[in-house]
Order: structure tokens, then sequence, then C-alpha cells
């Protein structure tokens, strides 16, 4: 999609991917309360000089195209400088999907044989001579709004600990959540950041972690922006 959509040569090994093995029930739970729903995304945005190429779970809100997505249903949502948002949605799973997108394929090379137009239109979009290399933007210089689940003990102080070190590291915190409170057991904060960059919320996270109340590692997960 990104070698049709920008004419550039890539491979999976330059995509950044994460899957879903840290997602929670819990997690689940607070995206409801933040008006979002998680979702595994493929996320490529063009600036110009570097493109994004990532996967990860990513939260997305209720009002977006695709947070109705579901079950066997798949979307492309792409933004076009003319055509502004376009989502694309369908059955991508199963023996029938499938099985009519391959004979489309099958039928329109067909056609183009019979025709005499072989490489009428390139399978890439673009021309192999047009295609290049493009540099992709390093993980670290992202920048998105956060969510993050703390795991730590119902201590006085731990907030404000924790509020310092995503200040220092010019994190904003836009809103908070904290449920349960068991004696002695560790409770959740949850927050919603504003736009921060990724290499300050890993360096912000390895040092909240580190804290003396912190009881597991801080999940995060990014949010979509448009």
């Amino acid at each position: 999609l990104m070698t049709m959509a920008y004419g550039m040569n890539i491979t999976h090994n330059e995509v950044v991917t994460e899957g879903i093995s840290n997602i929670e029930p819990i997690d689940i739970e607070f995206a409801r309360e933040f008006g979002c729903r998680i979702k595994l995304l493929a996320i490529s945005r063009n600036h110009g000089s570097h493109v994004e190429a990532r996967v990860h779970p990513t939260m997305v809100p209720d009002s977006h195209l695709l947070a109705s997505i579901s079950g066997a249903y798949n979307a492309v949502h792409f933004t076009g400088d003319m055509v502004g948002n376009v989502l694309l949605y369908g059955q991508g799973a199963g023996k029938m999907p499938t099985g009519s997108a391959v004979a489309a394929d099958v039928m329109d090379i067909a056609r183009d044989i019979a025709a005499g137009s072989v490489g009428r239109v390139p399978s890439l979009s673009y021309l192999p001579e047009h295609i290049r290399d493009r540099e992709i933007t390093p993980i670290d210089q992202l920048s998105c709004p956060y969510y993050f689940r703390i795991t730590a003990l119902d201590k006085p102080g731990v907030l404000a600990a924790v509020s310092n070190v995503l200040s220092k590291h010019k994190i904003s915190i836009e809103s908070v959540i904290q449920k349960g409170r068991e004696e002695n057991e560790p409770v959740s904060i949850v927050m919603q950041t504003h736009t921060a960059v990724e290499s300050a919320v890993s360096a912000a996270l390895a040092e909240i972690d580190a804290l003396e109340a912190i009881t597991a590692p801080t999940v995060k997960i990014r949010m979509l922006e448009d």
C-alpha cells in the first residue's frame, strides 16, 4: 500500500511492529471511559522528506470511522489532497471473500492479455523506474497522544511523583482516572496525555517504572490523531 501510495521501496523489516499481547481487559474498559476503542492498526503518513510506517494497538475515538470495524471486516482509511477522507470497508477473511478477490485479479490479468494491453496499469501504481527509496521516520521521533496504565501502591505522593517525571520530560497530562482501592493492593492509575514525542515518553516511563511504589511495567498505547 505504501508503494502504491508514495512510489517508494519498502519491506516489512522496515516497519515497526507491535502486537496485542500487552493489552488487558482493563485497558479495553478504560478505553471506553475515554470514548475510544482499541484497534490494531497499520499506520503510514507522508511527511515529504520521511514517511511513517508502523503497526501497533491504537486507541481510536468512537467518532472515527475505523472505530466501528469489527469481526471479520477490514478497512483501509486514507486521506487525499482533493478527496479528503475515504474508507474502504469489507470482509477480509473467509473462503468466499478471499476467493472473490483472487478471481477478480485473475480476470483483470486475462482481460489485459486479451486486449494486448499488458502493463497498462502498473501493478504497484508506479512504473518500476519511478519507485524510489524514501526515509522511514524513526519511531523515537513519532509524535502523538498516549494512554498510560501505571500500576502502583496506593500511597500518598505516588501520583505527584509520576506527574513530576512526566513534567520533567515535557509530557502534558490531559486526564487521569484512578479506580479500585484495597488495602496493601496495587491500583491502576490511568492517564491520557496531550501530544508527546516517543523518545520523551520512553525515557519518562523508564524513570516511572523505577519508582519504588510502581509494581508492574507501565502499559503504553498510542492514540490515533487525525
